[in-house]
């Protein structure tokens, strides 16, 4: 088909430029600062949620009370697929040593042999007891009825009030009421079974806002224990690892049977008197069997 005749003709005006009127130049001006202010607002730093938490619901995850101030009311009972799973993680297993001791102890070394006791004795009991890494990748989104995380403190020696153990829930749970009561729990019963005294005033943001906490299912209540001071608690935590043992799987059967916890139980928060025996496990609680060591990380079962 010839088009020629549907050209457009070459008489038609041409629209001549406009120059911006005053509204113009301010509305492309706005638009310049909306940009800017919004690319301002994306690089601004995150701020911590936990700035907004009240301060006596941070005196509770914190730990920071030496002792309940009476029977703490049983959180809802753990239900679902779940309730039968714990998880525990081996400290900085499988990422790095953690602290290291001049003659070559490391805070590994430890958290593993630790971890180890109390995966086979929740294992012996009928749990189903995973044994994560530090930055396992199963975390990512995690279900079980507890995790916790264990840790120990340096090897350096501090001064003589660098001694005992801190326990730590995350701050931004979405069950804050099961997330004190697991601390509860653990603190009260690691503190009786250890006899060691709660070193609360160390606890660190490290622990509050611990990866771990960020990465597992919301519904999953988690905490965090420093198992003791790897310079005056060395003797219990290298010599009897059973000791400590027992008072992790004591604090999360406490948490998961609804135990009672009373202001009688909690350990105090200050250093125990020197000499003093270490404190038996309270009756009904089956102790562990000592370790070997140097076995404990053959022990250890890895979560898939």
């Amino acid at each position: 088909m010839d088009t020629s005749s549907e050209s457009t003709p070459s008489t038609l005006p041409k629209a001549e430029p406009r120059s911006p009127g005053t509204f113009g130049l301010l509305q492309t001006t706005f638009m310049v600062a909306l940009v800017l202010a919004t690319l301002f607002t994306a690089w601004t730093p995150y701020e911590s949620p936990s700035a907004a938490i009240p301060s006596n619901q941070l005196t509770q995850f914190l730990g920071a009370s030496p002792t309940l101030a009476g029977d703490l009311a049983a959180a809802p009972a753990v239900n679902g697929a779940n309730e039968n799973r714990i998880g525990i993680v081996a400290g900085h297993w499988g990422n790095d040593s953690g602290a290291v001791c001049a003659d070559g102890l490391t805070e590994t070394d430890i958290n593993q042999r630790i971890a180890a006791l109390v995966q086979k004795t929740l294992t012996d009991q009928g749990f189903q007891v995973d044994m994560l890494r530090e930055f396992d990748l199963s975390l990512r989104g995690y279900k079980s009825a507890v995790l916790v995380s264990i840790h120990a403190d340096s090897c350096d020696y501090i001064n003589d009030q660098a001694t005992g153990f801190k326990v730590a829930a995350a701050l931004g749970s979405t069950r804050k009421e099961k997330a004190v009561r697991l601390t509860a729990c653990m603190r009260a019963r690691y503190g009786s079974a250890t006899g060691m005294p709660i070193h609360s005033t160390s606890v660190t943001n490290d622990m509050t806002q611990y990866h771990a906490f960020d990465e597992i299912d919301p519904n999953t209540t988690a905490a965090i224990i420093e198992v003791g001071f790897l310079n005056l608690d060395r003797q219990i935590l290298e010599k009897s690892p059973e000791i400590p043992a027992q008072g992790i799987v004591s604090g999360i059967l406490c948490y998961l049977r609804n135990e009672s916890i009373t202001q009688a139980t909690a350990a105090p928060d200050a250093a125990p008197t020197a000499g003093a025996p270490v404190a038996a496990p309270a009756t009904g609680e089956t102790p562990l069997a000592p370790s070997e060591p140097g076995n404990a990380a053959a022990e250890i079962t890895p979560n898939p």
